[in-house]
């Protein structure tokens, strides 16, 4: 296990490109310190050189010490929109296994063959004993909501697939509200954008799933394109990312448009969600998915790794990977699983994580 190099307390002078010999921490303030611990370090667990076997929906289940996740789409011209044989792949990861396996040569992902309608992006839980994961679609195949046992035979119940009779483009990340169980997850247009999905049919929202009654409706607009999304531990805040800058594989980046994450007020009665301001701004690639902890920093996955912000939107550091991180989770205390698409890292830090399960 390798140890993490912290860097200097004051601003660096130079880009975070600039920085070498990933991974590291790179402290912009103090309070950085606080999540890293006495003795932080990182380390990868798990490795597939040209293969984007972790990119994004991980979930921890704490019955059994695992880690869940989803492989990176296919992209693909657009005459394959219509193939219902391409799709993503779910693994998961003992962690239970991991500190054996370091002790030897390593670790690995093993595939759970989890069957939900096509293109796995999003997750969290577990919401009642299920993992739950959304779903893009692909071709002519419904985005969905899905239930999905963690147990073999990973048994899959779908939630939702349409908007009062309209698909959704694609969603992307999905959190459960921690004082209702309500499902709240994005839709933007990435489906189409990265070609297995048809033109967007409805704006880039955000929608509200009551799981009992299965009532869907639109809680918050006005995005170019929202992603991630992550509620505070009371359940009174939330933070949703606009990737709008991001304009699908083999486009890239426009740096004029939005690399943001917004903070909202959840309305206690309704849960739309209000008082929309800018939370913080991502200075390398885009923020992706969102996580945060039990002291109220948010986590983002960035295009240099992770990137911590303090409660009130200040930069203090980042977990500089030198590539991109799509989605991170807290695994209990003090672990923080990172995915960054051909790896997967562990970071053994002092910050922890709250229940993101629901009973």
């Amino acid at each position: 296990m390798s140890s993490m190099k912290s860097g200097s307390t004051s601003l660096p002078s130079a880009p975070s490109s600039a920085f070498k010999l990933p991974p590291q921490s790179v402290i912009f303030h103090p309070d950085f310190l606080s999540v890293l611990g006495a003795t932080p370090s990182i380390c990868v667990i798990a490795s597939r050189p040209g293969s984007a076997f972790a990119h994004e929906a991980p979930i921890w289940v704490k019955e059994t010490d695992e880690v869940f996740f989803a492989s990176k789409g296919p992209g693909g011209s657009a005459s394959e929109t219509s193939d219902a044989n391409l799709n993503t792949q779910v693994s998961k990861i003992s962690l239970k296994e991991v500190e054996t396996a370091l002790q030897a040569a390593g670790s690995s992902a093993a595939p759970v063959n989890v069957t939900v309608t096509k293109m796995t992006n999003g997750g969290t839980g577990p919401f009642r004993g299920s993992l739950v994961l959304v779903n893009s679609g692909r071709g002519p195949l419904p985005p969905s909501v899905a239930l999905v046992d963690p147990k073999p035979p990973y048994s899959t119940t779908i939630l939702l697939d349409n908007f009062f009779g309209r698909q959704f483009n694609s969603l992307n990340d999905v959190k459960i509200h921690p004082g209702s169980g309500a499902l709240f997850f994005t839709d933007p247009p990435y489906g189409f954008l990265n070609k297995f999905k048809g033109p967007p049919a409805m704006p880039s929202q955000v929608y509200r799933l009551d799981p009992e009654t299965r009532s869907v409706r639109v809680v918050a607009d006005q995005f170019d394109k929202c992603n991630g999304i992550a509620f505070s531990q009371d359940g009174k805040s939330v933070f949703v990312t606009d990737t709008g800058a991001w304009h699908g594989a083999g486009v890239g980046i426009n740096p004029v448009e939005p690399t943001t994450i917004y903070k909202y007020d959840v309305d206690p009665a309704t849960q739309a969600f209000t008082n929309r301001r800018v939370f913080a701004y991502a200075d390398a690639g885009i923020p992706d998915g969102i996580q945060l902890d039990i002291k109220g920093n948010v986590y983002s996955g960035c295009g240099d790794g992770v990137h911590v912000w303090s409660p009130d939107g200040t930069l203090i550091g980042k977990f500089f990977l030198g590539k991109v991180s799509a989605n991170m989770t807290f695994a209990g205390k003090g672990r923080l699983v990172i995915l960054a698409e051909s790896e997967v890292y562990l970071a053994q830090i002092a910050a922890e994580g709250f229940d993101l399960s629901f009973p």
